[in-house]
C-alpha cells in the first residue's frame, strides 16, 4: 500500500554524526581512565562468569552466568503467563458486559498507575504468605526424584529456591499482563467493524467471531509491540532482585558488595543484558518489516 521503502545510503551527515559520537565516547573513556583514579581489575571478572570445577574436571557457570540463566527463566515463564493473563483481561475489556469491562479497566489502571516496586512488594509478600504455603511447592520439589529435581533446576530453579522463583514469576506476570492486555485490546479494536458485521451475517456467534476472525488478525497486528513488551519484561525482571531472587542484578549486587569491583561488575552486567536483549530487538525489527511487506 505504501510502496517499497528504499534503503538509505550512508551520507556525509551520517559520517559526521558517527565521528562526533565516536569522539564523545573517546573523551568519556579518557576522562574515566585519566581522572577517575580508579583501580581497574578487569582480570578478576572472568572468574565470576565461569570457574573451573576440579571435581568435574571442566569449566562450569559461576555467579553471573547463573544469574543470567535465572533472568532468562524468569522472562520466559512470566512472559508466557503474562500473555495468557493479558489475553483474558483484553477480552474482558472488549466484553459486552459492563461488569467485566469495569473489572478489567480497574485492574489495568491499578497496575499501570502504581510504582512497580510497590506492586512487587505487595504481590510478593501476599503470595509468599498466602498462596505458596498452601501449594507447598518447595516441599514437593525437594521430595521429587533426583532426575525430576535436575529437570526442575534446569527449567525453573533449585528446589530450595523454587517457592521464591514461583512467587517472582507470578508477580512479574500480574504486573506485565496489564500492559499486554492493552496491546491486545488495541489490536482487537483495530479490526474493522465491517468484519464483525459480516461474521454476524454469516451466523457466527461472538465467540466464534473472536476465535476465527478477529483474534488472528489482531495478534498479527500487535505481534511486534507484543514482542517488544516481552523484551521489556526481561529488563523489568531486574526489579525482583529486591526480593532476593538470584537473577543477574541480584548476583551483581552481591559481587559488588563482596569484591568492591563496582564499575567492572556493573559494566559486565550491562553487557550481559545487552547480549540478551539486542538479538531479540533485531528479531522483532525483522518481524515488523516482514509483516509490513505482506
Amino acid at each position: 500500500m505504501f510502496g517499497s521503502i528504499k534503503a538509505r545510503r550512508f551520507t556525509r551527515l551520517d559520517g559526521l554524526l558517527l565521528l562526533v559520537f565516536s569522539a564523545l565516547i573517546g573523551i568519556f573513556a579518557y576522562r574515566i581512565a585519566a581522572h577517575l583514579q580508579y583501580d581497574w581489575q578487569w582480570e578478576k571478572i572472568p572468574q565470576f562468569l565461569f570457574r573451573y570445577d576440579t571435581e568435574a574436571g571442566q569449566w562450569v557457570p559461576n555467579y553471573l552466568i547463573h544469574g543470567l540463566l535465572t533472568t532468562v527463566r524468569l522472562g520466559v515463564w512470566s512472559g508466557l503467563l503474562a500473555i495468557v493473563l493479558g489475553q483474558v483481561v483484553a477480552l474482558a475489556r472488549v466484553s459486552r458486559w459492563l461488569y467485566w469491562r469495569l473489572m478489567a479497566r480497574s485492574y489495568i489502571e491499578l497496575m499501570r498507575n502504581l510504582p512497580p516496586l510497590v506492586i512487587i512488594f505487595i504481590l510478593y509478600f501476599f503470595l509468599a504468605d498466602q498462596l505458596v504455603p498452601i501449594l507447598d511447592l518447595q516441599t514437593l520439589a525437594r521430595q521429587a526424584s533426583p532426575q525430576m529435581q535436575q529437570l526442575i533446576t534446569l527449567l525453573f530453579a533449585a528446589p530450595d529456591q523454587f517457592s521464591a522463583f514461583f512467587s517472582a514469576v507470578i508477580t512479574l506476570a500480574l504486573f506485565e499482563s496489564a500492559y499486554v492486555a492493552e496491546i491486545l485490546r488495541a489490536g482487537i479494536e483495530s479490526v474493522e467493524r465491517g468484519q464483525w458485521d459480516a461474521s454476524h451475517a454469516l451466523g457466527l456467534t461472538r465467540l466464534q467471531t473472536l476465535q476465527h476472525i478477529i483474534l488472528p488478525q489482531a495478534v498479527r497486528r500487535v505481534l511486534p509491540p507484543l514482542a517488544g513488551q516481552m523484551i521489556s519484561l526481561i529488563k523489568d525482571s531486574a526489579i525482583v532482585s529486591v526480593i532476593s531472587i538470584q537473577e543477574l542484578t541480584y548476583q551483581g549486587t552481591q559481587l559488588m558488595a563482596s569484591t568492591y569491583l563496582t564499575i567492572e561488575v556493573w559494566l559486565t552486567i550491562a553487557v550481559l543484558y545487552f547480549l540478551l536483549t539486542f538479538p531479540c530487538s533485531l528479531i522483532v525489527g525483522r518481524m515488523d518489516r516482514t509483516l509490513n511487506r505482506q
